[in-house]
């Protein structure tokens, strides 16, 4: 092969893997949104009780918002409503987490948690998950002073604690086994839950009248959350593509909760018959 040749096929063979490149970008660039993440509805809202022997602790509220783009990513924002009931004596808080997590929902590329005081002020803090600068951003402060600033520097890619639930939805029919890095009270730490061992059980939650087929799983949070949320916990989600959380025990400070599914807003989701 003569030189000619040879620059010829070096220049069809580059063009070919740039090719695709290209292809293989816009592939991935479409999947998260139509292959990848197929529970993602904006518009979804799912409410839940909090409770511990039959008593009524809390409630958590969560929705989907919608589809946008952040600092030129593909991202799901999300949003939670955390509130204590009325009565219960020695802790109370009131909670707004909001991510806007990556259209894969394999990981979060920013966080905000918002509580309010006794007093009545709320507190902030941000994350900024900065992959192109290999760091996490961290910033804590009220509406009127910003009170803590640090970055850590990582190469990983992070989940935040609303954008891992998510990630559990996404991922309890992979027949993995999922060591999650999880970004959580200003540090890092990890979540591991098996996919692999899944159960398929039928449960009566407060939501439905009739028993819901469920995918069954358990993990373990290496972390300590609010009220005290750490350690071991179980959870039950719709066995069909919505993959909605029915139910969750999980520990916190009082002991094992019970979190379950009292109503939903989904468009054209009826809960699989168990």
């Amino acid at each position: 092969m003569n030189t000619a040749s040879l620059n010829t096929s070096t220049q069809v063979s580059n063009f070919s893997r740039a090719a695709l490149a290209a292809l293989l970008s816009f592939i991935l660039s479409v999947l998260p949104q139509n292959a990848l993440a197929q529970m993602f509805q904006p518009g979804e809202v799912l409410e839940y009780e909090v409770s511990y022997l039959g008593i009524l602790l809390g409630t958590i509220k969560m929705s989907v918002d919608k589809t946008d783009t952040l600092r030129g990513n593909n991202i799901v924002k999300a949003k939670a409503n955390i509130d204590t009931a009325p009565g219960i004596p020695f802790v109370e808080f009131h909670s707004i987490f909001e991510t806007w997590m990556d259209a894969s929902a394999q990981h979060s590329h920013q966080f905000l948690a918002s509580s309010r005081k006794s007093d009545n002020t709320w507190e902030y803090t941000r994350y900024d998950f900065l992959y192109p600068q290999t760091k996490i951003h961290i910033e804590e402060g009220t509406k009127q002073t910003r009170t803590k600033e640090i970055d850590i520097t990582t190469p990983k890619r992070w989940s935040d604690g609303l954008s891992l639930f998510f990630f559990a939805r996404e991922f309890v029919k992979s027949g993995r086994f999922v060591n999650v890095p999880t970004a959580i009270m200003s540090d890092t730490s990890r979540t591991l839950i098996n996919f692999r061992d899944v159960q398929r059980e039928a449960i009566t939650v407060p939501a439905s009248k009739t028993p819901i087929r469920t995918v069954y799983f358990k993990g373990e949070a290496k972390w300590r959350g609010i009220y005290g949320l750490e350690g071991n916990f179980e959870g039950w989600f719709s066995d069909d593509d919505a993959r909605i959380p029915i139910r969750a025990k999980m520990k916190v400070l009082v002991g094992k909760v019970d979190i379950n599914l009292v109503r939903w807003k989904r468009a054209n989701w009826t809960p699989p018959q168990g």
